[in-house]
């Protein structure tokens, strides 16, 4: 049985220039509460690789707006104007990677893949910065396996030993995360007890779970 632990604890493992993967599609599925511990804790300089960083002030965006981000890696920032600001202006770097590629290369990390051959970005600025290889005759851009410090996970239920199950959009990017982050610290709308979620229910197994955040 994982022992709970509060937001603010969960954040005091995490070091300024961390490297922080935070699940979530437009705030579906995105871990609130830490991020707003994060905020309080003062924490700087982070790279967060996420899907897409909210909206300004909101979700992700919080981090964005309250300056505490220097790197980012997403696969879209359509919906924060913040997050585009900076970019331009050369605040805060933005790296964008198709959704697709961004997943394959978080999953890669969790599998222990040696990473993503896609013919996605070829032709373009992004290949010749990048590594082309041809296999069979064809050209693959080469993407290696993107892992982080921490993960920080949304929930919809977890059990007492943090077995995890998600809801909605929060499948996108949550389950494949909670694989590639070295510490995965997971907060959820409900805490049951253990056999209270059927086997198959299971999408995230509690032994890759280093943290439960406690209810509010």
């Amino acid at each position: 049985m994982k022992n709970p632990i509060t937001a603010e604890e969960a954040v005091a493992l995490i070091p300024d220039g961390a490297s922080i993967m935070i699940g979530g599609f437009l705030g579906c599925g995105t871990p609130l509460r830490l991020i707003e511990a994060l905020i309080a804790a003062g924490r700087k300089e982070l790279t967060i690789i996420t899907n897409d960083t909210g909206r300004p002030n909101e979700g992700v965006g919080r981090l964005i707006h309250e300056d505490r981000v220097s790197h980012v890696i997403a696969s879209h920032i359509g919906t924060n104007s913040e997050t585009q600001q900076k970019m331009l202006d050369g605040t805060m770097r933005v790296d964008l990677v198709p959704q697709g590629t961004l997943a394959e290369q978080i999953r890669a990390a969790g599998y222990g893949l040696g990473g993503v051959l896609t013919k996605t970005g070829l032709g373009t600025l992004v290949a010749e910065a990048g590594e082309v290889v041809t296999l069979g005759g064809e050209q693959w851009l080469y993407e290696p396996p993107l892992k982080a410090d921490f993960a920080l996970i949304y929930a919809d239920v977890a059990d007492q030993v943090g077995n995890l199950t998600y809801r909605f959009t929060a499948h996108n990017f949550n389950p494949a995360m909670a694989l590639a982050g070295a510490t995965v610290i997971a907060e959820a709308r409900e805490i049951v007890p253990v056999g209270s979620i059927a086997p198959d229910a299971v999408k995230t197994p509690g032994i890759v779970v280093h943290h439960l955040i406690a209810k509010a």
